[in-house]
């Protein structure tokens, strides 16, 4: 007869079973998880999220739908105000008609933006199958593009003059294309590298001054979204509201698609320095790893914008953007 009162034996798995050698390690004290840029990496996914053709469809026939009931809502109002008096009724006519043609206009706008856009798309994929060939009439068919692209631009001037003075002799697919980026994208470069300068110093102070938990990801949408504008709009993109949203989607995806807006304290360490970064707060970390991913996006911006590849020109560095735009915010940055 088996005893009710004795000891119970309870048979564990022992390849379940948690060990000293598989325990996570004990966090030193004084030290804090690594800063992972929670910021920009939450902003990318967001703008590179791909829609849904359900989500597509839905908001197609919601626009449709609405577009349609405020006409009927319009035409009755306006019908209803002409015939209980004709003045106030061909006043509001008048004003109908102006938000419509003002429409007209913004839709013109973003259309001139896509065309602009694809434009440059092309060149860029002409100079590749130049170079691809080593084409001299492909290359100089390029750089009657380029011209025609920056004419009537005062700050192009000098450029444009020198290039068409120089073309001529350069007999090298590659060497006339080279003297296109030299004389014509190379100014072009250092405005894009203010900008994203610009937008990685505001993005890391934001993250590490403001204490709001989503205050950081709309300052660095914000300023994302605002940084490759103005760097469509210095290679000659001029991009509208949907063909700067097309943009940051594109380069957006890219990134996440590379894994590019994963990084760690060595980009700390190599931006700061290894013997601050002990002393950096979590905040002045996240600040610094943000500016980083927001110079990381600039610098695709670039490669998407350009109408040209990098070919003699050096591509921008994204430590060196980054030493140059937090030199003296905080304490660890230095000159580069």
């Amino acid at each position: 007869m088996t005893r009710k009162d004795g000891p119970v034996l309870i048979e564990l798995d022992e390849t379940d079973a948690p060990g000293p050698d598989t325990a996570p390690p004990v966090p030193e004290a004084g030290h804090e998880p690594p800063t992972q840029g929670a910021a920009m990496q939450t902003m990318a996914n967001l703008a590179a999220r791909p829609a849904s053709r359900l989500g597509r469809w839905f908001w197609r026939l919601f626009g449709a739908l609405l577009t349609f009931g405020l006409t009927l809502w319009a035409w009755d109002a306006l019908n209803a105000l002409i015939a209980r008096n004709v003045v106030l009724g061909y006043i509001a006519l008048g004003l109908t008609i102006a938000f419509l043609l003002i429409c007209l206009a913004i839709i013109l706008r973003e259309w001139a933006a896509f065309a602009r856009l694809r434009r440059i798309d092309g060149v860029k994929a002409a100079a590749r199958l130049a170079l691809a060939n080593s084409d001299l009439a492909a290359a100089r068919q390029v750089t009657s593009q380029l011209r025609a692209l920056y004419r009537g631009r005062p700050e192009m001037e000098w450029g444009l003059e020198r290039l068409k003075e120089r073309a001529a002799d350069v007999l090298d697919a590659d060497a006339q294309l080279g003297l296109a980026e030299h004389t014509l994208l190379e100014p072009l470069d250092a405005q894009a590298r203010r900008e994203i300068e610009s937008a990685a110093r505001q993005v890391a102070t934001v993250t590490a001054i403001v204490p709001l938990a989503l205050a950081d990801v709309f300052a660095a949408l914000t300023a994302n979204l605002r940084m490759i504008r103005r760097i469509a709009e210095v290679y000659g993109g001029r991009g509208g509201v949907l063909g700067s949203w097309r943009l940051a989607r594109t380069v957006l995806t890219h990134l996440v698609a590379t894994g590019a807006v994963a990084v760690g304290d060595d980009v700390i360490s190599a931006i700061a320095g290894g013997g601050v970064v002990s002393r950096l707060s979590r905040r002045f970390g996240e600040g610094i790893i943000n500016g980083a991913l927001t110079a990381r996006v600039g610098v695709a911006a670039m490669e998407v914008c350009r109408p040209l590849p990098f070919l003699q020109a050096t591509r921008p560095s994204v430590t060196g953007l980054v030493q140059r735009a937090l030199s003296g915010l905080f304490g660890g940055t230095r000159d580069g």
